[in-house]
């Protein structure tokens, strides 16, 4: 199961945005872009908690904070200005088209786009597959003051209400979404909580224990008092007046302390996962293990999820370099490539961008207003794949996540450049540093590759220079360097 197609209306920084993939997505751009929206999109329509929480949305979760319309006269109510994110899903389960059937749709795989109603002769087999399309719509409730969200069927035809027919959880269930927020799901993945990783894997292996059960009970039969003696007149003295006002007829001890409120909400939430990882060391609360041990740690589990359902299993991951060393991000990385069925990932390592290729590596801008625009890299022309991998850690990846390029033709000018840079940036502060303007200095090695790094950068619409040598040139050379427009 993969997603092909994501639509996203007025949802956080994002205004509008129609993107396509095609397998495994590296989401690439600058800060605040909007990748992690994309993640947080898919979540809000596939994850099967994210509604759960009261609310599922807040008012800046809206495009601009803006969730009603003006009104259109002083005795109306102010219409609801709704989030809509779309999701379109094909390589579909078994169980899913069984469950799904009545909403099933088509996809053309190779024009990349749903059929509409009356396309029958499109419809080959082979290039036309069962899909399944479902949106999340969430909105403001002027009358109950709250917001609100539900996922439906978009395709809805059975629904006599002429409605859309709502996703129940244990539907979502078997889609397999699993969201890792690098700096923020590692503080309860290995908790109990609803919702947390251990708790997924717990679900997924439809584990049915006695735990809370067991624990209650053993907690009720824990003596705190026994070890605490003192406590006994104190206690003894709060029965006494406490009978001065309100009689009660057990006969005895009438009070008593236990560890907790013995419910199975307040030990989700106290019990914790501890290890250790030296020999010299006691185990300790997860928490407290460091940055990096943790987000390996917590990678270790969605690969256990991962290989539960291996045909169904939709990773969307956040940075996963975040404090993590290279050969530990180039791992994650290449098991995320070859052990899911899909995995939607950003990135600003070099050691995790040159394991896409150029076909699963998206570009990001902003257009006008909150529009998001989407290329694919491979789809930049002048630049072959040999060539991409190569250069890839040596400054192609800073240069796509940036706004421009200076391509030099050798290392004087790639190590003299920015001293430069920096001597005037330091005689006139009131200048935009090159580095904080987004500009990056790539090295093609020679004059020659400059014209094929130029034409790419270009077609990502990056703003690019070159600095070279003069020398004799024909017309012909010339051209090469000036004329690098598709």
């Amino acid at each position: 199961m993969k997603v092909v197609q994501l639509k996203i209306e007025n949802f956080r920084g994002i205004e509008s945005a129609d993107l396509r993939f095609d397998g495994h997505a590296l989401l690439v751009g600058s800060n605040n872009v909007g990748k992690s929206t994309i993640c947080e999109a898919i979540d809000l329509v596939l994850g099967p908690d994210r509604l759960n929480k009261f609310p599922p949305v807040e008012e800046f979760d809206f495009y601009n904070g803006k969730y009603l319309q003006p009104k259109a006269a002083p005795e109306e109510d102010p219409a609801p200005i709704p989030i809509r994110v779309e999701v379109v899903l094909m390589d579909l389960s078994a169980e899913v088209q069984k469950r799904c059937n009545g909403h099933l749709e088509f996809w053309h795989t190779t024009e990349k786009r749903l059929l509409a109603a009356g396309e029958v002769a499109a419809a080959a087999p082979g290039i036309s597959v069962p899909c399944l399309r479902l949106e999340t719509v969430a909105k403001y409730d002027p009358g109950e003051d709250e917001f609100t969200a539900e996922t439906v069927y978009t395709h809805s035809p059975n629904n006599t209400d002429g409605g859309k027919d709502t996703v129940r959880r244990e539907i979502k269930r078997l889609f397999g979404f699993l969201y890792l927020r690098a700096l923020r799901t590692g503080s309860r993945a290995l908790s109990l909580e609803r919702g947390s990783l251990l708790d997924v894997l717990l679900r997924l292996q439809s584990v049915r224990t006695g735990l809370w059960e067991h624990a209650i009970m053993h907690l009720r039969a824990l003596d705190i008092e026994k070890d605490a003696a003192e406590l006994q007149p104190v206690l003894t003295s709060i029965e006494e007046r406490l009978s001065s006002y309100v009689p009660a007829s057990k006969p005895g001890r009438k009070t008593k302390l236990y560890v907790s409120q013995l419910t199975r909400e307040h030990l989700r939430k106290t019990m914790a996962f501890f290890l250790a990882m030296r020999e010299d060391q006691e185990e300790v609360p997860f928490q407290q293990s460091g940055t990096g041990t943790l987000n390996t740690l917590v990678m270790a589990l969605l690969s256990f999820v991962a290989e539960l359902k291996p045909d169904s299993v939709i990773f969307a991951m956040e940075e996963p370099e975040i404090a993590v060393q290279p050969h530990t991000q180039r791992r994650i990385a290449d098991y995320l490539l070859l052990h899911t069925k899909q995995a939607f990932v950003t990135s600003h390592s070099p050691y995790v961008i040159e394991r896409f290729t150029p076909e699963n590596t998206i570009l990001l801008t902003r257009g006008t207003g909150g529009a998001l625009q989407s290329m694919c890299v491979a789809d930049a022309t002048g630049l072959k794949e040999n060539d991409y991998k190569r250069y890839a850690r040596r400054g192609l990846s800073e240069c796509i996540l940036g706004k421009g390029v200076i391509i030099v033709e050798g290392a004087t000018e790639f190590h003299a450049l920015p001293v430069l840079a920096r001597c005037i940036e330091a005689m006139d502060p009131s200048l935009n540093p090159l580095d904080l303007a987004g500009v990056t200095i790539f090295d093609a090695e020679s004059d020659g590759p400059i014209p094929k790094f130029g034409k790419f950068f270009q077609a990502l619409g990056l703003k690019t220079f070159g600095f070279y040598d003069a020398k004799q040139r024909t017309p012909e050379e010339k051209m090469k360097f000036y004329a690098t427009h598709p």
